[in-house]
């Protein structure tokens, strides 16, 4: 009767008892860091004498947030974390030369597979969960201690089963589905809970929008957000990972601390308000009209390829309003490219667009579109938190990447229907 997120656990245990609520020591396959976590994490690492890191090739440090740097500070701090990764020998450091948002570059690296248990120095590792992987957001202390020993204490979750039945509508996708399932539960509806995404809608979902749903677990307090393997998983997995791996699914009569099922046949584009991803609307009942300044398409939650092939469908032939500035930022070097090669950055250049390199940027209010006092954006992001995307004066709304190209073409937001001729 094991859920998925005990199963993983049991086959990971060193010391406890893999059942939800237990606490349990756990060995890792994977410790991840980022450019604003790994300092901390380093400077705890050396504090507490370790003299090596558990498995070289088990330890990825990705330059995402602050890359290209934007300050002497930042410069610093990547130099620091390249010193670190050359002195241990860290064979995987993602850096300008192969850059890319760490949640949308590890998959397509081919690090992650089902059956891992990931830890991540960033909330949204629980991405990761799309491959059927436990993949969860720990501190830098608690990546310290796993880049030293490779293990790690976990308290095993409880999970919740979110099911959902129907067909979606055009125009609505993952990043829908997810913020209707904040909205429904709340910003703590989840917390510190396994969420299971299942259903045949699910099944039916591409693996970009699978990815979107776990990245943003999270914002419901999630411990994990995890999809069942199935074809579609195996055939993503297929060309990336080369090696063996093991898949586990919940047993039918798993223990969930509850069951929620949705019928997502009528559901609109969602829109979330500030300043809470929970606070969501369906696009229609949205009466006002909400002029935007800025529109921003990318992030690990939605700049993989099939975002920005859903923005260039809104987008082509068009041109974005006058008081608007358009912002895409393609997740990797290589979805960047294969986007030039669709002709797709043609599109949002001729359209008045600017294109970034891969960077997190304007996510966290660091660079690439940080927003000024009174300014409004409407975002493909996960977080539209007060101060978020830059001053605490302004406003962020986040939607689907459809919803946020056709907000730019019409200086407010709108449905991409408004818009397509």
């Amino acid at each position: 009767m094991p859920t998925l997120s005990e199963k993983i656990f049991e086959k990971h245990c060193i010391e406890g008892e893999a059942k939800a609520g237990n606490f349990i020591r756990a060995k890792l396959d994977l410790v991840m860091g980022e450019d604003v976590t790994i300092p901390l994490a380093l400077n705890k690492f050396k504090e507490l004498g370790f003299e090596k890191v558990f498995a070289k090739g088990k330890v990825i440090f990705v330059l995402d947030h602050f890359l290209p740097t934007n300050t002497v500070d930042s410069a610093k701090t990547h130099n620091k974390i390249r010193k670190f990764a050359k002195k241990y020998d860290i064979k995987n450091l993602y850096d300008q030369h192969n850059m890319g948002i760490e949640h949308a570059l590890l998959p397509e690296q081919g690090h992650i597979y089902p059956g891992q248990l990931v830890i991540g120095a960033d909330s949204h590792t629980c991405t990761y969960g799309a491959l059927g992987a436990f993949a969860t957001g720990i501190g830098s202390t608690d990546m310290a201690v796993g880049l030293g020993t490779g293990e790690l204490w976990f308290k095993v979750p409880e999970t919740i089963k979110f099911n959902y039945k129907g067909k979606l509508p055009e125009w609505v996708s993952g990043k829908d589905l997810i913020l209707y399932t904040i909205g429904d539960i709340g910003a703590d509806g989840a917390t510190y809970k396994a969420m299971e995404f299942g259903g045949e809608v699910i099944k039916n979902l591409p693996m970009a929008d699978r990815f979107t749903m776990s990245n943003m677990a999270i914002e419901a307090g999630g411990k994990a957000g995890l999809i069942e393997v199935d074809e579609k998983t195996i055939n993503y997995l297929e060309e990336k990972v080369k090696r063996e791996y093991e898949i586990y699914k919940s047993d039918k009569d798993a223990n969930f601390e509850k069951e929620i099922e949705y019928d997502v046949s009528d559901m609109e584009p969602q829109v979330a308000f500030p300043y809470s991803p929970e606070n969501t609307k369906a696009i229609s009942e949205i009466k006002e009209s909400i002029k935007i300044d800025e529109a921003i398409i990318g992030s690990c939650t939605n700049g993989r390829l099939e975002d920005l092939r859903r923005a260039a469908k809104v987008l082509k032939g068009k041109k974005i309003n006058k008081e608007v500035r358009l912002i895409i930022i393609p997740a990797t070097r290589h979805i960047y490219k294969e986007a030039m090669k669709e002709g797709l950055l043609k599109i949002f250049i001729d359209a008045g667009a600017g294109v970034s390199m891969p960077t997190c940027g304007p996510c966290f209010g660091g660079h690439t579109g940080v927003l000024g006092p009174g300014e409004v954006a409407i975002t493909s992001t996960n977080r539209n938190f007060k101060g978020r995307l830059g001053s605490p004066d302004s406003k962020a709304f986040l939607a689907n990447p459809s919803v946020v190209a056709a907000s730019a073409i019409a200086g407010k937001i709108v449905h991409p229907e408004e818009v397509i001729s």
